[in-house]
C-alpha cells in the first residue's frame, strides 16, 4: 500500500491530466451501460454525474498535494519527463508555485461546479444527453489543467484546441433554453480559432528561432541571442502570441466572444467559465511573457506594458459602466468579467513586485467571487425561470442565502473592506503608486465606484422590492445549488480576512517571475 501511494505521488503531474482525459472519454459509456442494466435513464444520469464529481475532486485533491510539494521543495518546482526522454526533446510538466497556485483555484473550482451541476444541468440539459454533456464537461476541466501544468509550448497550443472544443460544445448546449446560444457558441468559436491561430504561428516562429518547444529551454536560447530586439522573427512571434492571448484573455477591446457566452450558456458552464477558463488564458500569458520572453524584453523593451496597460484600464471603466447599463443579471456580471480581467492585465504589466503579486492574488479572488455569483443566479433561474433583473425583485425574501450570495460577491467586486477584492486591489494600487501610473489607480478607484453602481442594482431589486410573478412563488434553491455557491462566496470572504495563503503564495510567485527576467 505504501508503495501504491509513493507512485502515485511520484506520478501526480500526469495523473492530473490523465484522469479527466479517460474519466471524460468513459463517462458517455459509462452513462450508456448505466442506463442498459437499470433501464432508468434518470438513475443512469446521477451515475455519470456522481463519475464526474468523482473525478473532479480526486484531482482536487491531487492538486493541493502537487502545491504541498511545490511548496516543500527548496526551489519550488517539480519536474515530470515523459518516458524518461530528456526536457529538451521530450514533453516535461513543470511545476512552480505560480502553476501550482492555479491549479489549485482550476480544481478546486471544478470539483465545486461539478456538485453544484447535478440539479442545474438536469434542469437546463434534456436527459439523454446529460452522460455526453459529463463527458465533454471532463474533457474541457482536462484542457484546462493540463495547459496550466505543462512545460512545452507546442503541448500547451494542443491542450488550448481540448479545451476550447469543448468549451464551444457546451456554451452551445444552452440551446434549448435560449436559442443565443448557438449564435454566442459560434461566436466564441470563430474568435477562439483567430486566437489559437494566432498563438500557434507564435509558437512557431520561437521554435523557428530557438530549436525547442520547451518553455525553460526556449528562455534560455532566446536569453543567449545577441541583438534580441532586433530579430524580426521574434518580434513577429511576440507580436502573434500578444494578439492571441489578448483574444483568450477577453481583454478589452477583444472581448466581444464573452459577454453572450457567459449569459446564454447552461448556468453550470457559466460557473466553470467565468472562474476558470480566462483565468488559464492569464496564465498563459504569464508563461509566454514572463518566462519565455522575460521581463526585459517583455515589458522593458517592448511597449507590451503601455498598450496593456491602456486596454486593461480603459476595459476596467467601459465595461464597468456597460455593465450597469444590463437589464440581464447574467449579462452584467458578464461585462463585469471583462473589467476584472483588466485588474488582472494591469497588474501584472507594471512588472513590479505589488502589481503582479495583486495580479495573482485577483486571479483566485475573482474566480470564487464570479464562481460563486454566477452559481447564484443558476439558483435564480432554477426556481423562478430566468436571470432578468426583474426576476431578481424581492428575492431576498423568498430565497434569502442566494440573495446573500449575490449581494456578498458583488461587495467583493467592489472591492469591499474583508472580502477577496479588497486585498487584490490593494496589492495592485501599490503596484500602480510605486510605478507612478496614477492613470491606472484612478481607473482602479472609477471601475470601483462603478462597481458599487451595477451592485447597488442587484441589491435594491433583491431587498428593496417586493416579489412578483414567479419570485413571490419561489422558495430557496435546493441544497446543491445552494451550498456550493455559498462555499465559493464564503472562501471569497475568508481569503479576504486571512490572505496569507493567496497573497502569500502570489508574492514568493511574483518574486520569482520577476527574477526570471533578471528585474530582482
Amino acid at each position: 500500500m505504501a508503495n501504491l501511494v509513493k507512485l502515485l505521488e511520484s506520478n501526480l503531474p500526469a495523473l492530473i491530466v490523465i484522469t479527466p482525459l479517460l474519466g471524460g472519454l468513459l463517462a458517455p459509456l459509462i452513462g450508456m451501460l448505466a442506463q442498459a442494466i437499470t433501464r432508468s435513464r434518470e438513475i443512469a444520469n446521477q451515475i455519470v454525474w456522481f463519475w464526474a464529481a468523482l473525478i473532479t475532486g480526486a484531482i482536487a485533491f491531487g492538486a493541493v498535494q502537487l502545491y504541498t510539494a511545490v511548496n516543500a521543495s527548496p526551489k519550488h518546482i517539480v519536474s515530470y519527463e515523459f518516458g524518461n526522454w530528456p526536457y529538451v526533446w521530450g514533453i516535461e510538466y513543470r511545476v512552480d508555485l505560480l502553476n501550482a497556485f492555479v491549479l489549485v483555484v482550476v480544481a478546486g473550482i471544478a470539483a465545486i461546479a461539478t456538485i453544484y451541476a447535478r440539479l442545474s444541468v438536469d434542469d437546463e440539459i434534456p436527459d439523454d444527453r446529460q452522460h455526453f454533456f459529463y463527458g465533454i464537461w471532463l474533457l474541457s476541466i482536462t484542457g484546462l489543467l493540463g495547459i496550466t501544468i505543462t512545460g512545452d509550448a507546442f503541448n500547451v497550443y494542443v491542450l488550448l484546441e481540448i479545451s476550447s472544443l469543448t468549451i464551444y460544445a457546451l456554451i452551445a448546449m444552452g440551446k434549448d433554453l435560449d436559442r443565443r446560444a448557438l449564435t454566442a457558441s459560434l461566436r466564441y468559436l470563430i474568435l477562439g480559432s483567430v486566437g489559437a491561430s494566432f498563438i500557434l504561428l507564435g509558437i512557431g516562429y520561437l521554435l523557428m528561432v530557438t530549436g525547442t518547444l520547451n518553455m525553460a529551454d526556449m528562455h534560455a536560447q532566446l536569453m543567449a541571442m545577441p541583438e534580441l530586439t532586433r530579430n524580426r522573427t521574434v518580434l513577429v512571434a511576440f507580436a502573434f502570441l500578444a494578439v492571441g492571448l489578448s483574444i483568450k484573455m477577453a481583454l478589452w477591446p477583444l472581448h466581444q466572444w464573452l459577454p453572450n457566452a457567459y449569459t446564454y450558456a447552461p448556468s453550470a458552464v457559466t460557473a466553470l467559465l467565468a472562474a476558470t477558463a480566462t483565468k488559464v488564458g492569464v496564465y498563459m500569458a504569464f508563461r509566454f511573457l514572463f518566462t519565455i520572453f522575460g521581463v526585459k524584453f517583455s515589458f522593458l523593451q517592448m511597449p507590451a506594458h503601455t498598450v496593456l496597460l491602456v486596454c486593461a484600464s480603459l476595459g476596467i471603466v467601459f465595461t464597468a459602466v456597460t455593465a450597469a447599463r444590463q437589464t440581464n443579471a447574467k449579462k452584467l456580471l458578464a461585462y463585469s468579467s471583462v473589467g476584472q480581467i483588466g485588474y488582472i492585465v494591469a497588474g501584472f504589466s507594471l512588472a513590479n513586485l505589488n502589481g503582479v503579486a495583486g495580479s495573482l492574488v485577483h486571479i483566485a479572488n475573482h474566480a470564487v467571487t464570479k464562481g460563486g455569483m454566477f452559481m447564484a443566479l443558476g439558483a435564480v433561474a432554477y426556481r423562478v425561470g430566468g436571470t432578468d433583473i426583474k426576476h431578481l425583485r424581492g428575492l431576498a425574501k423568498r430565497m434569502p442565502l442566494t440573495a446573500a450570495c449575490i449581494a456578498l460577491g458583488g461587495f467583493g467586486l467592489i472591492g469591499f473592506p474583508l472580502t477577496a477584492g479588497f486585498v487584490s486591489k490593494w496589492y495592485l494600487v501599490q503596484g500602480a503608486l510605486n510605478a507612478d501610473q496614477w492613470p491606472l489607480a484612478i481607473a482602479i478607484l472609477v471601475g470601483s465606484l462603478v462597481a458599487v453602481v451595477y451592485t447597488w442594482k442587484l441589491i435594491e431589486a433583491m431587498y428593496f422590492n417586493e416579489p412578483t410573478g414567479r419570485t413571490a412563488e419561489a422558495t430557496e434553491a435546493p441544497g446543491f445549488l445552494v451550498y456550493p455557491t455559498v462555499a465559493l462566496i464564503g472562501i471569497s470572504i475568508y481569503i479576504g480576512i486571512d490572505a496569507n495563503f493567496t497573497a502569500g503564495t502570489a508574492l514568493k510567485a511574483a518574486e520569482s517571475l520577476l527574477k526570471i527576467g533578471g528585474v530582482q
